[in-house]
Formats: structure tokens, C-alpha cells, sequence
């Protein structure tokens, strides 16, 4: 794994070396479960809650959490559902009106994946941070284009910055979310700057879509068999793009923009992974926040692939990187070594 904690210049391209054989095994495990396959999307859907929806993961591999909150609250188009996971490491700060909170938008292409798929790797993220998590379950791609989901990531920030978050012990607000999920962070991240709205205190991006990976060398390395299908990154994009908004849009490619348009952004702890197709999109994007003059913490796993969050019950791997994740999310929020 190679890391820096901001000091060091980050690259602008990442590396591979050999697939971990925990993250093999997985892949072999379930030779039929592709993120942007040929298939109808769909069935991408019923597949991923067949694999990784909590209640078809063995028992045994669940990941305990003192408290989980199903609720909800209005959104700009329609109620926005919750699932709160309250961890017990955090129950100190909850009481003392001082906790931090992530909000988290999950990944798949805009339009695959639901809380249930993401919850035990979650509820590890809760518990190893002390930090509540705040699972969104946003309006879905192509059912609902952009600007819906944005404005619905906005609604909770603001939520939780207000009374909703005050009834909860939340002083510390963060954003965060996986490959889609950290396009749709570190996007509503700059909006918010834009619009003179209070920031959050830290984007955090496991593997994200900074931008379309077409023209990168993960994009031809990683192009095919690592799960997450390059070229249906591109139909995927094509979902969540209404006509008229083009990709190099401010708001759908971050990674894109010009260093000089990226400062003044809240801390970044970014995520990668060597056999991904994202891989080199993610490291351009920590590269140009770091080159803007914003604190960057970047980490990248070279014997990895996509989606490692989901992959907790199988990957004792997985568990380590997430176990990376919530030891910078806890220095972001509480401080500390």
C-alpha cells in the first residue's frame, strides 16, 4: 500500500502489482457479478442485493453495531430514507452533543446498489472511526437524472447541520461515498463552496468516478475482468446525464476542472486501488486537490480492485483498507494522532 498524509507530492497516474489472492477468491466465488456488464441493468441490481445485501450475508460475517435508525426526512423531491448506524465507540461523543457524521451516498453507476448492499461494510466503518454513518438511499439513475441526487446529498448535509443532526449529538458533519457516490461528493463539496453554503468538514473518496476513466492507462489495464467493467462506465454516465449537460460539467467531472478552480476545499482522504478501472481518475483528482493548496491524505491499495467496501465478509483485505478509512475519518473529525 502506499500512502501520504499530504506531505508527499502525489502522482498523477497509479500502479498495479499482483491481485491479492483474498480479492481473487471473491471474483471466483462469484464469476457472474459485474458492475456495468452487457446485461440489463436490472438484473445488475437483483444480482448485487442476492450477493451483498446484508440479509444474504452469513451471520457469522455481519459486522456488529450498537444501534441501527431507520428514518427519513423531506427532501427537495420527495422524502430522502436513512439508515443510521450508531456505533458504540461513539457513544462518548453522542453524549456530549460533540459526535462527527458521515453521510454516506453509495456507489454503482448511479443507477446499482441500495443501503442493504453496503451496510456491513458500514457498520465496520462506524465502529472502527466512532463516527455515525448516515446511509442515503438516493434516487436512482436513469429513473431520476442529475441535479436530483445532488440535491438531495445537500438536503441531509443541511439537515444534519440543523436540528436533525443536533438531536443526534452531531457537531461534526463529513461527506462521504464510494465511486459514483465520491463523484457525488466531492461535486456537492465544490456546489456547496459555490453557492456560499457551510462546508463539510472532510470529503472522504473510496475509488471514486472523479471523472470518465477513457483516455487513462487503468482504463486499458483494468479494462475487463476486475468486476467493475470499464465501457459500462459510459452507459452508466449516460443514465445519470440529462441532455444538454455535458461531462466536463463543473458539478459531474471534478476531475476534470483546473487546479485553480479547486481551492479552498474541506480536507480530502482519498482511496484507490491498483486493478481498478477508476484507479488513475482517483489519484488525478487527489493529485490536483493536493496541487491547489488542500489538505489531502491518499492511499492506494496496488493489489486491490474496485469495491472493497462490499467485500468485508470475504476479504480480510477489505477489512484492513476499511480499517485505513476509519482511522482517518476519526483524525479528520476528533483529531489526534
Amino acid at each position: 500500500m502506499a500512502a501520504t498524509n499530504g506531505t508527499t507530492k502525489i502522482p498523477q497516474t497509479g500502479t498495479r502489482s499482483e491481485l491479492l489472492p483474498s480479492i481473487s477468491a471473491f471474483l471466483k466465488k462469484f464469476p457472474d457479478l459485474h458492475l456495468g456488464g452487457r446485461g440489463d441493468f436490472h438484473d445488475e441490481r437483483s444480482h448485487h442485493l442476492e450477493v451483498f445485501g446484508i440479509h444474504n450475508i452469513p451471520k457469522d460475517k455481519i459486522h456488529p453495531i450498537h444501534r441501527v435508525e431507520h428514518t427519513a426526512i423531506p427532501g427537495p423531491h420527495g422524502t430522502i430514507p436513512l439508515r443510521v448506524l450508531y456505533p458504540t465507540s461513539g457513544e462518548e461523543h453522542r453524549a456530549k452533543s460533540q459526535a462527527g457524521a458521515l453521510i454516506y451516498f453509495h456507489g454503482g453507476g448511479y443507477t446499482v446498489g441500495s443501503v442493504d448492499e453496503f451496510e456491513n461494510g458500514l457498520r465496520l466503518l462506524a465502529e472502527k472511526s466512532g463516527v455515525q454513518v448516515y446511509a442515503v438511499e438516493y434516487r436512482l439513475a436513469p429513473e431520476h437524472h442529475y441535479p436530483v441526487q445532488l440535491d438531495e446529498y445537500d438536503a441531509v448535509i443541511d439537515a444534519l447541520q440543523g436540528q436533525f443532526g443536533q438531536q443526534r449529538g452531531v457537531q461534526h458533519v463529513l461527506g462521504g461515498g464510494d465511486s459514483a457516490g465520491g463523484n457525488m461528493t466531492a461535486a456537492v463539496t465544490l456546489r456547496r463552496k459555490d453557492n456560499g453554503k457551510k462546508p463539510l468538514v472532510a470529503q472522504i473518496l473510496l475509488y471514486p468516478e472523479a471523472r470518465v476513466p477513457f483516455d487513462t492507462p487503468a482504463a486499458v489495464e483494468n479494462n475487463s475482468g476486475f468486476y467493475l467493467e470499464c465501457n459500462g462506465i459510459f452507459s452508466f454516465a449516460d443514465h445519470y446525464l440529462p441532455r444538454g449537460v455535458p461531462p466536463s460539467n463543473r458539478y459531474i467531472s471534478p476531475g476534470m476542472q483546473a487546479v485553480k478552480d479547486l481551492q479552498g476545499q474541506p480536507p480530502a482522504a482519498i482511496y484507490t486501488s491498483g486493478f481498478d478501472p477508476l484507479r488513475d481518475v482517483g489519484v488525478e483528482y487527489a493529485s490536483k486537490l493536493q496541487q491547489a493548496g488542500n489538505q489531502v491524505v491518499w492511499r492506494h491499495y496496488d493489489g486491490m480492485t474496485h469495491g472493497w467496501l462490499q467485500m468485508t465478509a470475504w476479504s480480510a483485505d477489505a477489512v484492513s483498507a476499511v480499517g485505513d478509512v476509519a482511522l482517518d475519518i476519526h483524525r479528520l473529525t476528533y483529531g489526534g494522532a
